[in-house]
């Protein structure tokens, strides 16, 4: 060999110590490529499995859908005719249910309106499967007595439900619904969440219609939700 040639012990060494760098390297960067290589096909493999998932569909619904946020979502509270209710007594019925206060200027008024509007839209078999809930967030202002004046005159049908201060705030909780008092010249007015429940036959809150949501699309939610049940 051509070691042999070479007679000088340093030399020697000085050689063999090259050939050792050039044997590690180039193991080292064999060693790195194989692992990149892996990577690049991990990768690949992870990208062909996530293409095998099945595609998430876009909701058929306007509303936004809440389904299985609130699962656990309920309430007691007495309606205006001062009978106690809770989400059982509306099961088969698909239920609009709305958290204001009477003294409200604008939202909850206009609020109503449009769902009493929507509601006039669906044929009357439809409409006799939809129960209206507004819930007030002002019950010390709000009595039974109270709403039983104001909830009916948007349609004989809706309902008024009231709690004292200590249940208003538990079922707010429950339902994901925040409201604060704000001192007013004419005493104080509540700011507080704006949305519709849209709960559906079995007593589950499927949909959350956003305050300014059209009336048509509301009627067409119901109609869909009432189709699928």
């Amino acid at each position: 060999m051509w070691l042999r040639k070479i007679q000088n012990p340093v030399a020697i060494r000085r050689c063999a110590q090259k050939i050792l760098l050039v044997y590690k390297t180039y193991t080292a960067r064999r060693f790195l490529s194989r692992a990149l290589s892996g990577l690049v096909v991990l990768n690949f493999l992870a990208l062909c499995m996530s293409g095998c998932e099945e595609p998430k569909l876009p909701s058929p619904f306007h509303a936004n859908d809440v389904t299985g946020k609130y699962a656990q979502a309920d309430f007691k509270l007495v309606d205006h005719n001062g009978k106690m209710r809770t989400l059982a007594d509306f099961r088969g019925k698909v239920v609009l249910m709305f958290f204001g206060y009477m003294h409200c200027p604008d939202v909850c008024p206009t609020t109503m309106a449009d769902i009493t509007l929507a509601l006039r839209m669906l044929d009357k078999e439809e409409a006799a499967k939809v129960q209206v809930l507004f819930v007030t967030v002002d019950p010390e202002r709000d009595t039974p007595a109270l709403l039983a004046q104001y909830v009916p005159a948007f349609d004989a049908s809706f309902l008024g439900l009231w709690g004292d201060v200590a249940t208003t705030a538990q079922v707010t909780k429950t339902f994901g619904v925040s409201y604060s008092k704000q001192a007013s010249k004419t005493g104080y007015n509540v700011d507080h969440t704006a949305g519709v429940y849209i709960i559906d036959t079995n007593g589950k809150v499927r949909l959350i219609a956003p305050y300014g949501q059209s009336s048509e699309w509301l009627a067409q939610d119901v109609h869909l939700l009432l189709a699928l049940h």
